[in-house]
């Protein structure tokens, strides 16, 4: 309902307002304004409605008004409030928005410009839905006619209408899915194309003509070819509203960035620390060292620095670059290219702890005993120069006994104490039992063209256990610190599986004759335990991967409930703030509760904790979507050629629609609709993970190896689907999985439809 406005509502023409009274009502007016908001402010009752509805109908005619009788404002403009969707951002990196809801015969839909940032508390990006306070921009204030003060964001639109669209060459053509939960095509007519071009991702909207007719398509924006670009990445970003570009005002605000000092800096340059990466890293924001502790009181014990790049010292709160690195949240890796959360002149120079260049770093120095329980640890603001860089494969290869040149001179003052520090470290990680999954990840390298050559599984190497585990002691570190210093902070967060999920587990376990205990009794180690009998089982990648999907998903909170699955009792990222916001606003914690600078949190951030978590979480999950849907899409391309082909896999998923199916060599996610297995009642028994025939009592069961044969590809969209050839079996089916009430039959007929 409309609130009301300082407008005179004196009733004209026989107690009816006038049209410029009706205008400056719906003009002032807080919310819908309609019809019956109309006859409300102005007392309209009885019959004069009917000479009130031919009166908005006149001005409806003249062009005065627009909208329809529950939504009504004056023609070509904005009411005070009103929903926008972010759709970018301006030269100056201001994010910008406009109206979600407008009549294309208004004329050009307005611009608007959005007030965000510090002492806000929405946090809005790209792709949001905002209901926000809309103010009248005067004539000469750019390109946006409005700015708008948010007062409260939305829930986000489930998907963004985007599609590869394929021109024919009659005119017109057709819009591909890239949403393999929606692979429905859409036809375009020629006048509704928009000027897009063949293989082009565009964005489109669904037009009624009618009340009861068939939506219909028309392009709005062309985003791009992502074949052209030989970045398939690209839908992932449009689809997800990634911030791709970095505005003008950001990258030339990296230009007058201040250069360190030794001033209030200990200096760490004659420390030979170590970066130790991938052999594909671009950047390096973390570096290690350790030595023998010379305390004759820790004999055996090992003194551990771990020195970060000093984000903080370039990303000042409230600067544009800080606002944009909380836009972003964070990096986005791709097999194509990456999306950083800085530009490349700060993550791929001025924070990249290049080999033998001096970089300020923040740096956590940790005294462990020989049983690898921390003691203590301090905090500096440093200086350093990495004394080498270092692949994990080269280091790895250093400590097996084969150093390289580069390593040669390392051995003994570098290399050789931090593995015998690690392993002293490795021992009080055991005895505390975080959750020992073990999921190798695929990779995937592309050729000069930007497609598939081969997917492999990189070897995991004790030197990647030795970085991570020293990055974790050192997150757990500034945790402590912040706590101690009752400074507020960002911890990362990981709840226990919830009952639902730890019940799914329970009763899938003991169709194995496995049991895993209550919630009450509940630690890592006991999923420990399952994962160790798992590996005498023919398939102990299916426990795993049925663990993990009970666990729940970590986040960013700034209320503590600690780490189930690190087994930790606090717990906050602070080793890559080159790449995650939460770093950085860790790092700007430690500066201000230790006094180690001027550039540390806030009093402004302090109270925004809580919305800053809420959204660098919610980044986090749409990288980790973007990322897998474009795996997804690349495989998918890949396999386009070879439709008719068998393939081996085992069974990933169950659902009670069908089967998914993940092929052993590419690890590509391929569908079955139940359907299509057969002329037999299927029952989805969701305790046991299976499919199971009502008639043959076989069926299939998560984890099973099958062999399939492809049918379709859909590289838009990263959908497979396949063909089963394996004959179901009879399985381990116990008398209480097919007792389940979660199972129902589902009969076997044609294929009718396809996707996911």
């Amino acid at each position: 309902m409309a609130r009301k406005s300082n407008v005179t509502r004196a009733p004209a023409n026989g107690g009816l307002p006038s049209k410029e009274q009706i205008i400056d009502f719906l003009n002032s007016a807080q919310g819908k304004a309609g019809k019956r908001e109309i006859a409300r402010a102005f007392g309209v009752s009885g019959g004069a409605r009917i000479a009130l509805k031919r009166l908005l109908a006149e001005m409806s005619e003249e062009g005065t008004l627009a909208g329809d009788k529950k939504h009504m404002r004056e023609k070509g403009k904005l009411p005070p409030t009103t929903t926008l969707e972010v759709t970018g951002r301006d030269k100056d990196g201001d994010l910008i928005a406009k109206p979600l809801h407008w009549e294309e015969d208004d004329g050009k839909r307005p611009i608007v410009r959005m007030l965000t940032g510090h002492g806000r508390d929405v946090e809005i990006g790209i792709g949001d839905h905002v209901l926000a306070r809309l103010e009248k921009l005067p004539r000469g204030s750019g390109a946006a006619s409005y700015e708008a003060t948010p007062i409260k964001k939305l829930p986000r639109e489930k998907r963004r209408l985007l599609g590869i669209y394929r021109a024919s060459k009659r005119g017109g053509g057709t819009i591909e899915p890239i949403d393999r939960k929606e692979l429905k095509s859409w036809q375009i007519l020629p006048d509704d194309a928009g000027g897009a071009s063949d293989g082009d991702l565009v964005r489109f909207q669904l037009n009624r003509r009618g009340r009861f007719a068939t939506p219909r398509a028309e392009i709005v924006e062309s985003l791009g070819n992502p074949d052209d670009q030989r970045k398939i990445s690209l839908i992932a970003i449009h689809a997800h509203g990634i911030p791709e570009d970095f505005p003008e005002s950001v990258i030339q605000e990296c230009e007058t960035l201040p250069a360190p000092t030794m001033k209030g800096r200990t200096d760490l340059r004659d420390l030979a620390l170590l970066t130790i990466d991938p052999m594909d890293a671009r950047d390096h924001d973390d570096a290690v060292h350790a030595a023998a502790d010379t305390d004759s009181k820790n004999s055996g014990g090992f003194v551990v620095t771990v020195a970060i790049a000093d984000v903080a010292h370039y990303i000042r709160p409230g600067s544009k670059l800080d606002r944009e690195a909380q836009l972003r949240g964070n990096s986005v890796y791709f097999p194509d290219r990456v999306v950083p959360m800085l530009p490349e002149k700060i993550s791929n120079d001025l924070c990249s702890l290049r080999e033998l260049e001096e970089r300020p770093a923040l740096a956590v120095r940790m005294v462990f005993d020989k049983h690898g329980e921390k003691r203590s640890h301090t905090f500096l603001r440093a200086m350093m120069k990495s004394a080498a860089k270092l692949s994990y494969q080269e280091a790895q290869a250093a400590i097996d006994g084969d150093p390289s040149e580069k390593c040669q001179p390392l051995m003994e003052t570098a290399l050789k104490p931090l593995w015998a520090a690690y392993r002293a470290v490795a021992k009080a990680r055991d005895k505390r039992g975080p959750l020992d999954l073990d999921l190798p990840e695929r990779k995937i390298l592309l050729n000069a063209e930007g497609k598939v050559d081969r997917v492999v599984t990189p070897q995991r190497l004790e030197a990647h256990r030795l970085i991570e585990e020293f990055m974790i002691q050192a997150n757990v570190a500034a945790a402590e610190t912040l706590e101690e210093k009752r400074l507020p902070l960002v911890y990362r967060v990981h709840d226990a599986p919830s009952p639902e999920k730890l019940k799914g587990l329970r009763d899938f376990l003991e169709t194995l004759d496995m049991k895993v205990p209550h919630a009450g009794a509940l630690k890592p180690e006991a999923f420990n335990r399952v994962l160790e009998q798992a590996k005498d089982l023919p398939v102990p990648d299916l426990i795993n991967e049925v663990i993990l999907r009970s666990q729940s998903q970590a986040e960013y909170n700034p209320k503590n409930i600690g780490h189930f699955g690190l087994n930790l009792v606090r717990y906050a990222h602070f080793t890559s703030p080159i790449r995650r916001y939460a770093d950085l606003i860790v790092h700007r914690a430690l500066i201000r509760a230790l006094g180690l600078g001027s550039d540390g949190l806030s009093d402004d951030e302090i109270p925004r904790l809580a919305s800053i978590a809420k959204a660098i979480s919610d980044t986090e999950r749409r990288a980790m979507s973007a990322e897998r849907e474009t795996t997804d899409r690349l495989i998918a391309a890949h396999l386009a050629d070879h439709v008719g082909a068998t393939f081996h896999g085992r069974i990933a998923g169950v659902t009670r629609s069908g089967l998914f199916v993940k092929l052993k060599d590419t690890g590509a996610d391929g569908y079955i609709p139940i359907s299509s297995l057969g002329n037999d009642y299927y029952h989805h028994v969701e305790a046991a993970h299976a499919l199971i025939g009502a008639r043959s009592g076989t069926g299939y069961r998560l984890g099973d190896t099958v062999e399939v044969r492809l049918l379709e590809a859909i590289p838009s969209a990263g959908a497979l689907r396949f063909e089963m050839l394996t004959e179901p079996t009879k399985g381990n089916f116990t008398s209480k999985a097919l007792s389940s009430r979660n199972a129902r039959p589902r009969k076997s007929h044609k294929f009718r439809g396809r996707g996911r």
